[in-house]
């Protein structure tokens, strides 16, 4: 199963989603600021990351901006922030999808379920054409 990364400074918050997933066969990291999270990946790879964008330290939009520096891992912002220029922001800097708190954990499992599939979705056409650009070379 999937490998989930959370991070936000709100223990609650993890410990709701990190049930909420792990109820749904998710494998789940927690991760409670930006620093952290950006130490824990160079050993954990995570299949998708859901990230806090109002954090100490580190915010959630300068996460994503190293993130992307490194991987195309999908990324969901959640926040408890109402301004579009929030959502408008992350969506531009590379997030995949966005959810404001308080949220329905159906809608989250849902979000998470779509956007892994259409990312494996896309890996596997990826590689598919990655083998049969090698094989036409062979």
């Amino acid at each position: 199963m999937a490998t989930i990364a959370l991070v936000d400074d709100d223990r609650d918050i993890l410990a709701f989603i990190a049930t909420t997933l792990e109820s749904e066969g998710y494998q789940v990291v927690s991760y409670p600021d930006g620093p952290a999270a950006l130490n824990g990946f160079k050993t954990v790879q995570p299949d998708l990351a859901i990230l806090d964008i109002k954090m100490p330290q580190m915010d959630g939009v300068e996460l994503l901006r190293r993130l992307r520096q490194k991987s195309d891992v999908p990324v969901i912002f959640l926040t408890g922030r109402q301004e579009e220029t929030d959502e408008l922001l992350g969506l531009r800097i590379g997030a995949d999808d966005f959810i404001r708190k308080p949220f329905s954990q159906r809608v989250l499992v849902e979000r998470v379920r779509t956007l892994l599939r259409r990312f494996r979705s896309a890996e596997a056409v990826a590689e598919r054409d990655t083998s049969d650009n090698v094989m036409e070379r062979g």
